[in-house]
């Protein structure tokens, strides 16, 4: 089937044909490039979606803990890949269907056109060729009229008696030039006839079958490119179904890593304070004034029982004052003098102890002098707020277990700088040893500067360990004794481990306190004389130099054969040791050039990189 063949005389029809097909070529692109618009606005939703829920992380104390959380924040990073996958089949539509057929409409619309002209000039040169036949025709039908009519004058002129001899000759010579040209003619319209004929046949069984047929590849060619753009229409969603496919088990791998009962520890954690629960408190019996005017017998019982009350039950009595809920019942006496206890008689000369101060005055003295109170909830939920105050150095506006998690928090990280500070100083010491061998690659001074400063960074990120660890250490110290130290019976120990302030908040504070132990202030001024000194690092080991070396280059530390040294620092990988001699120098030495011994039950011994 051709439509050379078929469609001979369809020129017109397949003009409009060609021209529908390159239109609809250009509908489905244009609704390609709409179906690209969606997908990119829905991963452009999408990512608004992800970054609209997602942490704002302006510090590390507000990065999620709880489990929930953490699978919610996996699901929006799977969600976020989610919609980069939308973003990968608007990008392989826009490069390899909806861009393809831009082109191709391009080059099909350039071929139709060339394809059509060629038609269109094959028709003009057979109509031309028909113009010229026709023309030919035409003269010779002239021409042969013209021959009849001067037949017909020579006729009757010969017949004509009365006409002269010259017209008739005339008349003859007439009729010869007509038929002559007649034959002129006739031959001139039969070479036209056959050309036009020829040219016809060329025309209908040659040339526009070969036109008909380019048009008719191209628009095969223009149906084939459709069905690769629907293919490639569906390969583009089919490629990122894999990875979609894992976006989705990823969620679904969140939604199984939600732990309640990790959740529920991680509560504990983070709200725990650290302080006992509040004991029992101790019967106040006030109607033992009242039994004693009833009778003797009760006036000797209370004899007995005033003279077993001591100190120690009295100040039982001063620890009821401080309530659990932070309201106080109203006095049921007159206020009296400010005095803590006073001896009390009876009508009968019995003496008891009475207890006669002010509430309120009481419970402020209490708090300045007295032993460590059980803090109610109101003071709990107070030392939790971070609103009393800034937050100080040590933590001290917290609670001893959230004191203790963020000073250890602080000392790892300072640790982890201490760590990249050493680092660096090591690399700068050896490409400070680079240079001093080879000058042509650096000068060696320009690095002294990068070098005061490591140091100096690394000193003072020691000392604030230091200060931080001695910090840790008070507070466990702390947390570890003040169970001991609520039941403890002893009345003359008047210094609050553990302090409450007036207005119910919790604080450690030494400045506030009235009095303190001095064996404290000591025990600050000894890691204050810590940070003050530089001590040596201690040895960890021994070594023998088996080969002498020279030890020219800053840093390194010369050694004879046999020389037996203290190892202070390990290799750590460079191929060098850290070494001491009993006189105290240090330097490196090659760790090839000694036979190193530590020593395994070293203690105290802190390597520094």
């Amino acid at each position: 089937m051709s439509w050379g063949t078929e469609l001979w005389d369809q020129f017109d029809s397949l003009d409009k044909h060609t021209q529908w097909g390159i239109d609809f070529l250009e509908r489905y692109a244009k609704f390609v490039k709409e179906r690209i618009e969606i997908e990119q606005n829905y991963a452009k939703q999408l990512r608004n979606l992800v970054k609209k829920y997602c942490p704002k992380r302006s510090s590390k104390d507000e990065e999620p803990r709880f489990t929930s959380c953490i699978a919610f924040f996996n699901i929006l990073n799977e969600l976020n890949d989610y919609a980069g996958q939308r973003e990968v089949v608007a990008e392989e539509m826009a490069h390899r269907v909806y861009g393809e057929l831009m082109r191709y409409a391009h080059d099909l619309k350039t071929e139709r056109k060339m394809h059509l002209q060629e038609g269109r000039k094959a028709q003009q040169y057979l109509d031309m060729c028909w113009k010229q036949m026709d023309n030919s025709k035409k003269k010779f039908e002239r021409e042969c009229r013209e021959a009849e009519k001067a037949q017909q004058s020579y006729e009757r002129l010969d017949n004509d008696t009365n006409a002269t001899k010259a017209d008739v000759e005339k008349a003859k010579q007439q009729l010869n030039l007509r038929t002559h040209m007649a034959d002129e003619n006739k031959n001139e319209y039969a070479a036209q006839l056959q050309n036009f004929n020829g040219e016809q046949h060329k025309h209908f069984y040659v040339v526009i079958p070969q036109i008909y047929k380019q048009l008719q590849e191209m628009d095969e060619r223009r149906t084939i490119k459709l069905s690769e753009c629907y293919r490639g229409f569906a390969d583009s969603e089919r490629k990122v179904i894999p990875i979609i496919s894992k976006c989705l088990e990823g969620m679904i791998l969140a939604a199984k890593s939600v732990d309640e009962r990790r959740d529920s520890q991680m509560v504990v954690d983070s709200f725990k304070s650290g302080f006992e629960p509040p004991g029992d408190f101790p019967f106040e019996d006030y109607s033992q004034h009242i039994y004693r005017t009833i009778s003797d017998g009760t006036i000797s019982a209370s004899k007995q029982e005033s003279g077993k009350m001591d100190a120690k039950t009295t100040v039982g009595k001063a620890k009821g004052k401080l309530w659990l809920f932070g309201k106080k019942p109203k006095p049921q006496s007159p206020p009296l003098t400010p005095t803590s206890l006073f001896t009390s008689s009876t009508p009968n000369g019995s003496q008891f102890l009475t207890f006669s101060i002010e509430p309120v005055h009481y419970c402020m003295n209490e708090i300045k002098t007295g032993k460590p109170r059980i803090p109610s909830f109101r003071s709990l939920k107070r030392g939790w707020s971070v609103k009393m105050g800034p937050a100080l150095e040590d933590f001290s506006h917290l609670p001893p277990e959230q004191r203790r998690k963020k000073l250890q928090q602080r000392i790892d990280e300072l640790n982890r700088e201490l760590q990249k500070e050493s680092d660096q100083k090591e690399a700068l010491n050896k490409m400070k040893d680079v240079y001093e061998k080879n000058p042509q690659m650096g000068d060696p001074g320009s690095l002294q500067p990068k070098l005061a400063e490591t140091m100096n960074n690394i000193d003072r990120l020691r000392m604030e360990i230091h200060k931080n660890e001695a910090w840790l250490s008070e507070v466990e110290g702390k947390t570890g004794g003040r169970g001991d130290r609520r039941h403890s019976s002893d009345i003359n120990h008047l210094v609050t481990q553990g302090r409450e302030s007036p207005e119910g908040s919790y604080t450690d504070d030494a400045n506030q306190e009235v009095r303190g132990p001095p064996q404290q202030h000591s025990h600050h001024n000894e890691f204050d004389d810590e940070f003050e000194d530089d001590d040596p690092l201690p040895a960890i080991g021994h070594c023998k130099a088996i080969y002498p070396f020279d030890g020219h280059n800053e840093g390194t530390l010369a050694m004879k054969e046999g020389e037996v040294l203290y190892i202070i620092e390990e290799d750590k990988g460079d191929g060098w040791t850290r070494a001491r001699r009993q006189n105290g120098e240090e330097g490196y030495v090659p760790t090839s050039y000694i036979d190193v011994t530590l020593e395994k039950n070293s203690k105290g011994a802190v390597t520094y990189i």
